[in-house]
């Protein structure tokens, strides 16, 4: 088969078969008309597909007759979860150019349908296969030969993916999806034929039905999708990129809605990361020049033109690896790209642009698809390459006025290893990871000399040994780019554009023992194939079983167990958790420890330690907390669904009046939220104070859950201000362990921690500074830090103990996109704090009660920083001081709340965000730095 731009001959465009009726609709990029029956041509088929690009099928449910309105121009509103299902399943039952199925299963258990739709000589059994099989093939030279992929390019087609509605309430692209899903199921026309022969196009109209449901953003534990692609937590993403590693893209198209009446495509706005690919960056690029001139309406955004137009360079980045287009592009080497269309305007407008680009997207992929499909075989080749000679690809901008600000040092990373010494489940759970991502990992099993190692945390070492059973990943591999791209001890920024965080090396998230080196290695080591862990040998009648709980793959053994009835002990000291070997069948604790990563041990001494509960947990929803977003919807997702607990929601009210919702949890958990009080009053405070003192576990995440501690003088820790120009985006910092606190059982002497802008703790006087930032020459970050000085010797952890219970409060969020495990590790020590452990005499524990200790009262009355940012952060935008005049004239369009402060030759305008919206949810944020550009003025940084 070749690129076929006009003329086909083949069916369906050649022979409509059986029953098949012709008609004729408005297949164009402005207003279609309803399809109407063409009885001159019913029954009949062309000889060639059809010039008139008017001609469709009759078989296929056009949209007016299935939804009884037009999808685009002429649509009255948008469509309904079980409609878009229906719709799906409709087309698929006939059309033999359609296969459908399901993604996976949201949260709730809805389904995500798909539609594959093709040529239907693509889609005979085995076909689509054998086409999959192909494509998959030009992801490894090593395996597929120069002459065979070029083969491979002539004859099959490329892979297009449209996905929709990643963000519930953003509805509009899973509708157009439809419309797109109709005109290829259904069109008679060459423009189809030209599609449908050169493409398979994949299409998921909506990604969130539980979101779309209920018109919002996330998820039903409150995830955002749109930052869960590399660490796949929810079902929702997990589904979606099992079928992308079935059916590999070479373009990714995520539609989405932002505020106002623009759209966005590509070209991107910088920071783009520098392992994407240089050919997907091309095709990116070159597809906004066709949207541009398939858009219609009102064409390029500029001067009057204001509205119903599109804009490019702005806004929307291509750098965190977390994105529906940076993980398609890293990850699989396709132009990934968001569309963005702005929901203030008509449903039908929305529809209707969102399927001009769709159209002129897949316009451009058939007209291009041998040469994408050449150029996707030589990303690989390139990755091996760079891979073999431990080459980084450098940073590169896309925006015409920015230039590289922060290049890629010039290092060489040959390969990483994973060494196995300590928190071994989430090693392999990292690992789990990565092959999940199709990148190889091989056990070493002979011990290997490093002579030049980059140990995680800015140090190096020489002579380095590497253990029998650590973990090699060469970079001598297709997935080299991806393997950077995650794995990477920072993920150097170009340029200071701040869209979303600044690191997310997945080493550093666990918290895990990890060097790189560029030395030209061959380590004796077998393939990974399977999970490593399980029970690595029986204990005898009267054993035990035992595993260090030191992971967070550990922790959810534990609390898997616990959920099970099986009684359980850890050692103080050791942290070591035992079983009786009777507690449990051997064979289900294989299975269950072997599915987490965790290996266990058997013994023939009986278990000790002293005895685990099962915490009660309750899970704070007063004042101040968003209960469908955020740090209490990741708890939902950790402790309830991971976890197995069963938490019970806490109100304001219930900690007032003492209710037994509140007085019989054993744990209460406390999320980041806006309050600095939860809402309680004095009385409630004393509550709080009192249940603490009698053996209760307060838990307190960020702002308001150390804010609330403070107020009812639970803690002596003050919050420091953060200084003028102060910027931590999403960092990684070192931080030192105080390794006797029951809280911090099993970690490390020295962790890293995930910062993202929290409050900055001052050292707690009456209880332990469990995580404090170094004051010597051992601070080190990465990602984009300004003033970051200003932690040193600061706590990131604090346990404060008050008469038999104690307060455990979190400067940041531990379960940050649940991807923090070295944090849920910390938090999971927190829960299961043994009892007695800061038992305090009945004096001591009367005068704590009735009178607070006057260091916590100095504390509680202390005046706090404003809370600018909500569980997000506030919009900072960096000037020269001589352009502070004209940056505040053009702020002072869209409001009057900035504050404006000066240091060192730059000025910061902050803008409130108290509502912590990200970039793409907020009302202004996209059209103020886009007039700021456009009055001429010198952007230092933009964190947003």
């Amino acid at each position: 088969m070749r690129l076929r731009t006009l003329l086909c001959g083949r069916s369906p465009y050649g022979m409509a078969l059986g029953t098949a009726v012709l008609v004729s609709a408005a297949l164009t990029l402005t207003p279609a008309a309803p399809a109407q029956a063409d009885p001159a041509g019913a029954g009949k088929a062309p000889g060639r597909c059809s010039t008139d690009p008017n001609a469709r099928l009759g078989t296929v449910p056009a949209p007016e007759q299935f939804f009884g309105f037009p999808l685009g121009k002429g649509q009255s509103r948008v469509l309904t979860t079980e409609e878009i299902k229906k719709y799906v399943e409709a087309v698929g039952g006939a059309s033999d150019r359609v296969v459908t199925g399901t993604v996976a299963h949201s949260v709730t258990g809805q389904e995500l349908p798909y539609a594959i739709v093709s040529d239907s000589h693509h889609m005979v059994p085995g076909q689509l296969k054998k086409i999959a099989d192909q494509i998959r093939s030009l992801r490894d030279p090593r395996k597929l030969k120069a002459d065979k992929a070029a083969r491979i390019a002539d004859d099959s087609p490329a892979i297009v993916w449209i996905a929709g509605n990643v963000h519930g309430g953003e509805k509009s692209g899973a509708d157009a999806a439809l419309k797109t899903l109709y005109e290829l199921a259904s069109g008679l026309s060459c423009d189809v034929a030209k599609r449908n022969d050169n493409l398979v196009t994949v299409i998921v109209p909506t990604q969130n039905p539980d979101g779309r449901d209920a018109s919002r953003r996330t998820n039903e534990y409150g995830f955002d999708l749109n930052r869960d692609w590399f660490a796949r937590t929810q079902p929702e993403t997990d589904g979606k990129i099992e079928m992308l590693r079935s059916y590999p893209p070479q373009v990714f198209v995520d539609a989405h809605e932002m505020g106002g009446r623009q759209y966005f495509f590509p070209p991107n706005a910088d920071p783009i990361h520098h392992e994407i690919a240089d050919q997907p960056v091309n095709w990116i690029n070159r597809i906004g020049a066709a949207n541009a001139a398939g858009f219609g309406y009102n064409g390029a955004c500029g001067g009057a033109v204001t509205t119903e137009c599109y804009f490019n360079y702005a806004t929307y980045d291509l750098f965190y690896m977390g994105y529906g287009d940076s993980v398609p592009a890293a990850g699989f080497g396709a132009a990934g790209m968001t569309f963005e269309k702005g929901s203030t305007s008509a449903v039908e407008d929305r529809v209707q642009q969102q399927f001009n680009t769709q159209w002129a997207t897949t316009g451009w992929a058939a007209d291009n698809k041998r040469e994408v499909l050449n150029g996707y075989y030589s990303i690989w080749q390139t990755a091996l390459a760079e891979g073999a000679a431990g080459a980084l690809e450098p940073n590169e901008v896309v925006q015409p006025s920015n230039t590289v600000r922060f290049p890629v040092p010039d290092i060489s990373i040959r390969s990483y290893f994973l060494l196995p010494d300590r928190q071994l489940g989430d090693v392999r759970r990292l690992v789990e990871r990565l092959r999940r991502m199709d990148v190889e990992v091989y056990r070493v099993s002979k011990p290997v000399k490093v002579p030049s190692a980059r140990v995680f945390g800015g140090r190096t070492a020489s002579d380095v040994t590497v253990p029998e059973g650590a973990y090699w990943i060469p970079m001598d591999q297709p997935q080299k780019h991806w393997i950077q791209a995650v794995m990477g001890e920072d993920p150097y920024v170009p340029f200071p554009y701040f869209y979303d965080v600044s690191s997310w090396s997945n080493p550093l998230l666990a918290g895990v023992d990890v060097i790189s080196t560029g030395d030209a290695l061959s380590p004796k080591a077998a393939l990974v194939k399977d999970v490593d862990g399980g029970v690595a040998a029986a204990a005898p009648k009267g054993g035990s079983y035992s595993y260090p709980m030191d992971s967070a793959a550990a922790s959810e053994l534990t609390f898997r167990l616990l959920g099970a009835g099986v009684p359980l002990t850890r050692d103080d000291r050791t942290g070591v958790v035992g079983l009786a070997a009777t507690a449990m069948n051997r064979g289900e604790l294989d299975k269950l420890a072997r599915s987490l990563g965790v290996t266990v041990e058997g013994g023939s001494a009986p278990a000790s330690g002293a005895a685990l509960r099962t915490p009660d947990a309750g899970l704070f929803a007063g004042t101040g907390v968003s209960t469908t977003s955020g740090s209490y919807g990741e708890a939902r997702y950790v402790l309830g669904d991971r976890w197995g607990l069963d938490l019970k929601p806490v109100t304001t009210a219930d900690v007032n009046g003492n209710t037994p919702a509140f007085t019989e949890r054993t744990v209460l958990l406390v999320p980041d939220g806006s309050s600095s009080n939860g809402g309680l009053t004095e009385q409630g405070l004393a509550n709080l104070r009192q249940w603490v003192a009698a053996g209760g576990t307060y838990v307190g995440l960020r702002n308001e859950g150390t804010r609330v501690a403070r107020a009812a003088g639970l803690t002596s820790t003050t919050e420091k201000a953060k200084p003028t120009g102060y910027q931590v985006i999403g960092s990684h910092f070192r931080v030192d362990v105080e390794q006797g606190s029951p809280v911090a059982l099993g970690r490390p002497a020295e962790d890293f921690q995930f910062n993202n802008g929290d409050p900055i703790l001052n050292p707690s006087q009456t209880g332990v500074n469990v995580l404090t930032y170094p004051t010597d020459d051992t601070f080190w970050s990465n990602g984009y830090t300004v003033g970051a000085e200003a932690l040193k010797g600061t706590a990131s952890l604090v346990d404060e103990p008050t008469g038999a219970g104690h307060a455990v409060l979190f400067a940041y969020n531990p379960l940050f996109r649940a991807y923090n495990e070295n944090g849920i590790h910390l938090l999971a020590n927190a829960l299961l704090y043994p009892a007695g452990a800061s038992q305090a005499s009945p004096q001591a524990k009367q005068r704590i009660t009735a009178a607070p200790d006057p260091l916590r009262i100095a504390a509680a009355t202390t005046e706090e920083p404003p809370n600018l940012g909500g569980e997000w952060r506030p919009i900072v935008i960096q000037v020269a001081d001589a352009d502070l005049a004209r940056t505040q004239a053009v702020v002072e369009r869209y409001t009057d709340t900035a504050q404006t402060a000066s240091a060192d030759g730059s000025s910061y305008i902050t803008i409130p965000n108290p509502d912590g919206l990200s970039a793409d949810e907020h009302p202004f944020v996209r059209d103020l730095v886009r007039d700021l550009g456009a009055a001429g003025i010198p952007l230092r940084s933009v964190v947003a």
